[in-house]
């Protein structure tokens, strides 16, 4: 058996966010999130689940670093609670929430796991959103403030940051289709909403450099690969629709100053507000893209889906199912991602920021869970990456998403990502195949075919 090797100084880590593992949803001055308000109100979430206590983190902080580092971690990606810090989003810090995160950089610091902070993972604060929420301009300034607040306490010893987490989450399944909180429906909101977190972020990029804090920022997008179900004109304009939304209408400006204006003219009326100063912001140069994967999509064009008239279906490579949320499994989706950055975008600076999957995990009755079939996940989009680098990627690192099973959105704790497993009535966490089998992974610094 063959081991494919990856460079020298790549990262190995693991992904959670805030509100997914906290708990402690309102203890120590923490103010109201959107997912609180969200999971609060009747048939929001499944199960009617909440975040209240997710994996018990804020009190079980120590002990999962030292999970971590038992794990073998070389980096540890986590996200910043926006209402932790500043309860009503702005004005009066919370000085308890700021002590958690520093305990928390600290204490992974001390077991030789590199930190790298997310500001923000979908956790809005509710005072904020009842003051208009993404789609005001002021949350620009809102998320500045924020983001200053957070550099001055911990820019000293966090060298990696990533401005936002999935924008295109935020913007379209929180509002435009509801699923998520805030819960609106509304394209014109979501497209502006888009606006203003890209706008935030180039503020925020700003900020760090004016600051000369010591690391590096970038922002983390979930990026799909999409391929047309034909060759019909009609799919092949619906597949380019579909890629525009997801991956061009981030890394356009990101990367190349502009918004991609075939996908504008077609939304039409929903276009976003955008001032003729705004993409020079946006566009500032970033240190990294972070790229979580999950799916790969097959396009067609179809007059009942939506806005775009594009009916984007899971498809998975030849050989592999489907998991149990339903989505695809397409290892060489992940290279085809990779490389289109590398082609198409100026070949940055590259983290796997998220790739996972859930599967119907049963544990035995000493709660182990042999999820051999986890394993077999990670081993294909592991090689893919692999792939990817060898034709020229300029990939540095990888983080398995999850850590450990929790809060996961409106899905509530039916899903399981986690390389740990959490008993959610005990809080016990136990690691999974997949988790031995990723230390091992570390040790050799590649992956056996």
């Amino acid at each position: 058996m063959s081991t494919r090797r990856f460079p020298q100084g790549f990262l190995w880590g693991a992904a959670t966010s805030a509100h997914q593992i906290e708990g402690a949803w309102n203890t120590d001055g923490k103010g109201e999130s959107i997912w609180d308000h969200f999971a609060h109100s009747p048939y929001r979430v499944m199960n009617d689940d909440t975040g209240d206590v997710a994996c018990d983190h804020y009190r079980r902080m120590s002990d999962d670093v030292a999970l971590m580092k038992e794990l073998g971690l070389q980096t540890y990606r986590f996200s910043i609670s926006w209402p932790r810090i500043l309860p009503q989003g702005r004005g009066a810090i919370n000085e308890k929430g700021l002590d958690f995160y520093d305990r928390l950089v600290d204490s992974l610091l001390a077991a030789d796991i590199i930190p790298n902070a997310t500001l923000y993972h979908w956790d809005y604060p509710q005072a904020l959103q009842e003051a208009g929420g993404w789609p005001n301009r002021d949350s620009v300034d809102w998320f500045v403030d924020y983001a200053r607040v957070v550099f001055d306490r911990l820019g000293d010893r966090v060298p990696l940051w990533a401005t936002h987490n999935e924008p295109w989450v935020t913007a379209f399944v929180g509002h435009a289709l509801g699923l998520h909180a805030p819960g609106i429906c509304d394209y014109s909101q979501a497209y502006q909403t888009v606006h203003h977190q890209l706008l935030s972020h180039g503020r925020t990029v700003q900020l760090f450099r004016q600051g000369s804090y010591q690391g590096e920022i970038g922002i983390v997008l979930n990026l799909g690969h999409y391929e047309p179900a034909t060759e019909s004109q009609a799919d092949l304009a619906a597949c380019q629709r579909a890629y525009e939304e997801n991956v061009a209408l981030f890394m356009d400006p990101l990367i190349k100053g502009h918004y991609p204006e075939m996908l504008l003219d077609w939304i039409g009326p929903h276009r976003p507000h955008v001032r003729e100063e705004d993409a020079a912001v946006i566009s500032q140069p970033i240190d990294f893209v972070g790229v979580n994967y999950y799916t790969s999509h097959q396009v067609s064009w179809s007059l009942s889906h939506g806005l775009l008239k594009a009916n984007s279906a899971p498809v998975s490579a030849p050989g592999w199912g489907h998991t149990k949320m339903d989505w695809g499994i397409n290892p060489p989706g992940l290279t085809a991602v990779l490389l289109n950055i590398k082609e198409n975008y100026g070949n940055p600076k590259m983290y796997v920021t998220e790739n996972g999957c859930a599967l119907k995990d049963t544990p035995d009755e000493r709660g182990f869970v042999a999820d051999w079939g986890r394993v077999g996940f990670f081993r294909a989009h592991l090689m893919a990456a692999h792939d990817a680098i060898q034709a020229g990627a300029n990939l540095h690192g990888y983080y398995a998403w999850s850590l450990m099973d929790n809060f996961e959105w409106a899905m509530g704790y039916e899903p399981r990502f986690g390389i740990v497993r959490v008993d959610f009535e005990t809080g016990r966490r136990d690691p999974k195949q997949s988790a031995l089998w990723y230390r091992e992974v570390i040790t050799r610094n590649g992956v056996e075919e």
